[in-house]
């Protein structure tokens, strides 16, 4: 089964917590601080893989995890930080934010490795904490903990060519005969229902052909499964607009074209690629007076008008020399901007509520910040006031119109206000 869409969810390692320890040795009194350093968790990495051409392998895993760091021990011994997970996708992948459809990764060169997701750093141990003045501290930082997060990968087929038109008119004979792609070929609709790529060598030249999928009018709006497959056009460079020339299904090959054009524009700006026409089934009657009516109505414009016989092989000489005249001229295949390359999920944010009077604190900073504080302790709590201060908590209590002895709320903790 040819599957192109898919969701996942992906969440880097956690950071390892940083250790509280003193240094213990015979003879040695009040050793100091040598809590270690806690372990970086583990990245999620992309690789463009030449061996995958579908996304069927996520339908069977869709929950990706990387390991997380290990804590710090004593005698400064950093933990151990978490292996990467590699997940492999198929060249042309596009990987996109669900909620917010922001573009994270386009995998467009074989072998290209990506950064979806950083690991959290690990946290300091006791050790970092130690001054002059506090020489014994009892606490230590925890390790950056990562959120999940839910991606849609999309596979947008890397072709230099793409043969469009609707179905059945020989867009999968005319792969085979210049080609070595056995796509599957029958007299019936639709019988392609995957991209099929081929690779072309003509005069010295090598490039990629793909075989879409038939469109058919209302495909941009859904109809048959031309909006399923109008995605995998959106890299190639030339069009290959074929067309049943000889209208042996009773359809006007005139009106035929037309159509089709107008789901290339109503899809985007497919439209406005370079494109030539492949008059395919010149063997059969009526293909003559066709062809002249069709040319008639391209009188003007730049498209260039190709009678072929995929049936009898003919005609693939002209085809094949006019694009292989005609790709070096145009821009390179489209690469889509990522946004952004490499996101850190740390973040210092927080929020502040009023509730009945009450100022309740909350975000990934205030739960760092008491990951890192022994209650306990004085020296800990010192520094657990020193850091609402500097990051802005204090002010912004303020601002929101805290007064001294009003209740504040961060976590499971609860504390009088104090200008």
């Amino acid at each position: 089964m040819f599957v192109d869409q898919v969701k996942i969810t992906a969440k880097a390692g956690n950071g390892g917590n940083g250790a509280v320890s003193f240094h213990r040795e015979k003879f040695v009194q009040n050793g100091g601080p040598d809590g270690g350093d806690g372990g970086n968790g583990g990245d999620i990495v992309l690789l463009a893989d030449v061996n995958m051409h579908t996304l069927m392998d996520f339908r069977f895993r869709r929950k990706f995890t990387a390991e997380n760091g290990t804590n710090g021990s004593a005698g400064l011994c950093r933990g151990k930080s978490g292996e990467d997970l590699i997940i492999k996708v198929p060249v042309g992948t596009v990987v996109r934010d669900t909620k917010d459809g922001r573009l994270w990764a386009d995998m467009h060169e074989p072998g290209q490795r990506h950064v979806l997701l950083k690991g959290g750093r690990g946290g300091w141990g006791n050790a970092h904490f130690a001054t002059p003045t506090r020489q014994a501290p009892n606490f230590a930082k925890p390790g950056q903990k990562c959120e999940i997060v839910e991606f849609e990968l999309e596979l947008k087929s890397i072709a230099d060519v793409g043969l469009v038109g609707y179905p059945n008119v020989g867009k999968s004979t005319i792969l085979s005969v210049v080609t070595a792609a056995k796509p599957k070929i029958a007299n019936y609709h639709f019988t392609t229902l995957a991209p099929n790529l081929g690779i072309c060598r003509q005069y010295g030249m090598d490039f990629v052909m793909a075989d879409i999928p038939g469109i058919v009018e209302g495909a941009s709006e859904g109809v048959g499964l031309g909006i399923q497959f109008l995605r995998h056009v959106e890299r190639t460079r030339l069009l290959v607009h074929v067309v049943d020339i000889a209208g042996s299904e009773g359809r006007d090959p005139v009106e035929d074209f037309e159509q089709i054009c107008d789901e290339l524009v109503a899809y985007g700006d497919l439209a406005e690629r370079p494109q030539i026409v492949a008059a395919n089934k010149m063997d059969l009657p009526g293909a003559e007076e066709n062809l002249e009516r069709l040319k008639k109505h391209l009188h003007g414009t730049d498209i260039e008008v190709y009678p072929v016989s995929a049936a009898t092989r003919k005609g693939f000489d002209e085809l094949m020399g006019a694009i292989v005249r005609i790709l070096p001229t145009l821009p390179e295949m489209l690469v889509f901007e990522e946004e952004p390359e490499v996101v850190s999920q740390e973040t210092a944010s927080f929020t502040i509520e009023k509730e009945d009077g009450v100022y309740i604190v909350s975000g990934p900073a205030m739960d760092m910040l008491l990951g890192s504080v022994n209650f306990d302790d004085e020296q800990s709590l010192n520094y657990f006031h020193r850091t609402l201060r500097s990051r802005g908590v204090i002010d912004a209590l303020r601002a929101e119109g805290a007064k001294e002895g009003d209740t504040v709320v961060i976590g499971e903790m609860e504390f009088d206000f104090v200008e």
